[in-house]
């Protein structure tokens, strides 16, 4: 079989995902762009080589429109014989991204492909596709009778059901940011970063989103942003735990993974950083949502032939403190070994570039630990995750 493998993996600086962050003055595209150029020229690689660019983008829309993958493949240059697609699975879209350019090497279909992915949240806010437009339809409507809900009530109702207090999410927020804020002092974050250029400032090259200071206490002054009279009435068990210090910011931010089969690698003279072992996709109930990451967790174990105990490391995302939590509860898995450079509560969640984001934090924590495995998982809206599993090379 082909081994599809790691040769490169980086990522923008996060930024505040609202007016005066500090990537929003510079385009969605042109973020991409950069990521995309510098990617080429770390592996001193001929983008005329690329079979395929696939990307990930949940907001498809605005500044984000017209497959916005194709328009930073070509803002960065590269031929325009080299294609590019842009897919959607919600906050696991570039993870997605990167199993489909994994599975195509694997499949015999590319020889060297790259996985991206871009969102910015100050240019196109959350929403922006919906526009008071009904994207459910009848059928789904007639099947979900009372209605789903927004992913900030499905954490009360998990953090509920599952018995998590607010000392307990507040405490694993306060642990992202020490966590992300450690790495970025020794210098962990220098390898896996590319600066941004921003008009009229200097290059940008540091998390905006790490708060080195956050402290439980000062999560627990905090209100509750989800408070919902209707949605109280409806699930009692809610005792409004959420915050927006324990879910992740919204964030601008790129990130791009090149992958080749091992054989082009050679031929290259690259060296790999890491193979792809599993990949696994699931779907999950629609109205928790947020809990797909343990059956998708559950489903790549199974296909891996690896035991949970097996893994150096995990990166679940943060979109909220619980989601980690409950994953951590039912997997019985090492929580040092979660999200040891802080998550997206501290490093950003800038929804389609995530799931590049946590592969490339991922890959780089393997390189500077010498670990073998490594597991990442992430939950989308609509109740599915996607799981892979890389090994070290």
């Amino acid at each position: 079989m082909t081994n599809a493998v790691i040769v490169d993996a980086i990522r923008t600086p996060s930024g505040k995902g609202k007016p005066g962050g500090q990537l929003s003055a510079v385009h969605p595209t042109d973020l991409l762009a950069g990521v995309l150029r510098a990617l080429v020229e770390r592996s001193d690689l001929d983008p005329a080589i690329v079979d395929d660019v696939i990307g990930g983008c949940v907001h498809q829309v605005g500044d984000q429109a017209l497959n916005t993958t194709r328009n930073a493949v070509l803002g960065a240059g590269f031929p325009d014989c080299v294609p590019a697609t842009t897919v959607d699975r919600q906050c696991g879209s570039s993870q997605q991204a990167v199993h489909f350019a994994a599975q195509g090497v694997i499949a015999g279909a590319y020889d060297v492909v790259i996985a991206c992915g871009v969102e910015s949240m100050s240019r196109v806010p959350m929403g922006s596709t919906i526009q008071g437009r009904d994207p459910y339809g009848a059928g789904m409507s007639a099947r979900f009778t009372g209605g789903l809900v927004g992913q900030g009530i499905s954490a009360e109702i998990i953090s509920a059901r599952w018995k998590l207090d607010r000392d307990r999410i507040d405490e694993y927020a306060a642990r992202s940011h020490a966590l992300a804020a450690a790495t970025a002092a020794a210098g962990g974050f220098v390898d896996e970063i590319v600066g941004v250029s921003v008009p009229e400032a200097p290059l940008v090259t540091t998390d905006e989103t790490i708060r080195a200071n956050t402290t439980t206490e000062g999560l627990a002054a905090l209100k509750p942003s989800f408070v919902d009279e209707g949605m109280a009435q409806r699930f009692p068990e809610i005792d409004w735990r959420i915050t927006a210090g324990n879910s992740s910011p919204l964030t601008d931010g790129a990130s791009a993974v090149l992958i080749m089969s091992e054989a082009k690698a050679s031929e290259l003279g690259l060296q790999p950083k890491a193979l792809f072992h599993s990949f696994a996709v699931t779907g999950s109930d629609p109205l928790l949502m947020l809990t797909g990451v343990i059956p998708a967790t559950q489903k790549i174990l199974e296909r891996s032939g690896l035991s949970i105990d097996a893994f150096d490391t995990f990166e679940v995302n943060e979109a909220f403190a619980p989601v980690p939590l409950v994953w951590l509860h039912e997997l019985a898995a090492d929580p040092d070994k979660l999200n040891p450079r802080g998550g997206a509560i501290a490093l950003g969640h800038p929804l389609g570039a995530s799931g590049t984001r946590l592969l490339t934090t991922l890959v780089h924590h393997l390189q500077s630990t010498g670990g073998r495995y490594g597991l990442q998982t992430m939950c989308e809206a609509g109740g599915m995750a996607n799981a892979t599993v890389i090994e070290r090379l």
